[in-house]
């Protein structure tokens, strides 16, 4: 079956631009040959620290960021164009939940007219029928009675609330696939709860797939079904959510998974740690051979000079030259 979404070899680069009597100081490489699938009805999580390319990565496959080289396709099809927004198609069938609830949403705007300018621009339903609609949705989201709702502004929600009226728009106009940029990070952790719990209703009362970024491994561990570790505009690691966390090959994967909170102080304290040293190198100039080898315990020479592949081990696929020596060790990060 043909995936519903297919990125393949992806770059983002952007060159930076020199002064008047200096040189360009070089490109950053926010995004650096990506390919990974989103199959119908499955959430597929895209982790790594600060700055490893996830929000880019979004945003190219959304049009929003200008794509350098690479594809992108959606149900088989190319929707792969020169950094412009996607056609009308593609933009209703592929929708974002952005990070932040409160800059994502027009203070000027009642939530009537937030939820109303989708619903006429794709012609989801009769002009009379938007405020019946936009009622609709937003007791879908947990916003009820959504008639009490209508009238109000962003600044009159809390975070949460907020939040819910953002997924509310991203399914207005019944996508296919939701990319959901860290849609719970800004939100209390009971309040996370509750809206995590609401996007799996969703999924599988409209048949949602979601491509959810974030740094949250508890998230990703109680939704997703794949994974991809990015470091450095790359895929290092990815499989099943629980191959990957329970079999991590990759040093990086095993020192996020380390790096996670347990909630049993006994099992915390025998968890092995994983000492990385160093900062992240810069997108500009990245170091040869394996991106992470500045960082890595296990580094050696040949992972100073040669760039690893993406090889198969069982039902994960890991760059990493030394992943057949490092026998994985069931983590107890993430439960």
């Amino acid at each position: 079956m043909t995936p519903l979404l297919e990125v393949n070899d992806l770059k983002v680069h952007y060159p930076l631009s020199g002064g008047a009597f200096r040189p360009s100081p070089g490109t950053v490489r926010a995004v650096d040959g990506v390919s990974f699938s989103v199959n119908r009805g499955e959430v597929v999580a895209v982790v790594g620290e600060s700055g490893c390319g996830k929000t880019t990565l979004a945003r190219s496959i959304l049009g929003l960021a200008h794509v350098t080289s690479g594809e992108v396709a959606l149900s088989g099809k190319s929707v792969t164009s020169s950094g412009t927004l996607r056609d009308n198609d593609f933009r209703r069938r592929v929708q974002m939940v952005f990070q932040d609830p409160f800059e994502s949403l027009n203070p000027r705007r009642t939530i009537l007219q937030t939820l109303s300018l989708p619903l006429r621009a794709n012609a989801v339903v009769p002009k009379a029928l938007l405020r019946e609609e936009a009622i609709r949705l937003l007791d879908m989201v947990g916003l009820s009675p959504g008639a009490d709702f209508l009238e109000r502004y962003p600044h009159q929600f809390s975070g949460g609330q907020r939040q819910r009226v953002g997924i509310a728009r991203a399914i207005a106009v019944r996508p296919k696939l939701v990319i959901a940029d860290e849609a719970v990070s800004a939100l209390d952790i009971s309040v996370r709860a509750q809206v995590l719990a609401l996007m799996r209703r969703l999924q599988q009362d409209l048949g949602l797939s979601y491509l959810f970024i974030t740094h949250d491994l508890g998230v990703v561990r109680s939704l997703a079904d794949r994974v991809l570790v990015m470091y450095l505009g790359q895929v290092i690691e990815e499989g099943g959510t629980d191959d990957v966390f329970n079999l991590p090959r990759h040093p990086y994967t095993r020192a996020l998974l380390a790096a996670s909170p347990i909630p049993d102080p006994e099992r915390a304290r025998r968890r092995r740690r994983i000492p990385l040293t160093g900062e992240v190198p810069s997108a500009i100039n990245p170091p040869t051979g394996c991106r992470f080898h500045t960082r890595c315990p296990m580094a050696g020479a040949r992972c100073r000079e040669e760039v690893p592949v993406l090889r198969s081990f069982g039902e994960t696929r890991t760059a990493c030259h030394y992943a057949e020596e490092a026998e994985p060790r069931r983590n107890e990060a993430v439960k």
